[in-house]
């Protein structure tokens, strides 16, 4: 074990909450204002440097020792925020790269591709990061770090990781001006299996997307 993990392990649950929340709220943030579309030519490349940002806070759950919440029952932290509207920002914005094929369990043998959007993870990932946050600004900071803890193990970890691996396979195929294929006419509702997924594979060269995105290519 890193003398990082070690750290974090024997930190002060109050410290490393600070550490924790600090991070979760600059990605709300960041990832709030890259949807809101005033610089879309960039909005790949930031939302992959945010969300491979997040996934090292998670990591750093990850490693930690169980947290344990104070009261045996969750309170109760009111409403969720609303985040249908940014969902349909970023599809609006990544369209046609939005829904991308994902392997859920990788350690399920010959599991079947399904059908994901970078827009939907990006919304669940935030109302997962909002409901600690939630606890941890009312001072129930066991609480907070209790559930970023076990919803990234159950949730925003594995939509966070899947959702990396989309935006930075989107940029490899950008910028080595690789041809892309194309998810156009594939639903998040459809239940596809590798051949389907085959069959609704169209070509759709880099160079069309990477304007739009930002993405420049390169050779050598």
């Amino acid at each position: 074990m890193s003398d990082a993990t070690l750290h974090d392990a024997q930190r002060d649950p109050a410290d490393f909450a600070v550490s924790v929340a600090d991070s979760i709220e600059s990605f709300i943030v960041a990832v709030t204002e890259v949807s809101r579309g005033d610089e879309p030519d960039s909005a790949v490349p930031f939302l992959l440097l945010e969300v491979s940002q997040l996934l090292l806070t998670g990591g750093r759950l990850g490693a930690h020792e169980d947290f344990l919440p104070d009261e045996r029952y969750e309170p109760d932290v009111g409403p969720e925020p609303d985040v249908d509207e940014l969902r349909e920002r970023f599809a609006a914005m990544l369209d046609p790269v939005d829904v991308y094929s994902e392997v859920f369990d990788p350690y399920v043998p010959r599991t079947a591709p399904v059908a994901c959007r970078i827009s939907d993870d990006l919304a669940d990932i935030i109302t997962d990061l909002r409901h600690g946050m939630a606890h941890y600004r009312d001072g129930r900071v066991n609480e907070a770090l209790w559930w970023w803890q076990f919803s990234y193990l159950t949730n925003w970890g594995p939509t966070a990781s899947a959702c990396l691996r989309a935006l930075q396979s989107l940029v490899a195929h950008v910028r080595l001006d690789q041809p892309l294929d194309e998810l156009d006419g594939l639903d998040t509702d459809d239940a596809a299996t590798e051949e389907d997924l085959a069959e609704q594979a169209g070509r759709v060269m880099a160079a069309e997307i990477g304007g739009p995105l930002g993405m420049h290519t390169t050779g050598r």
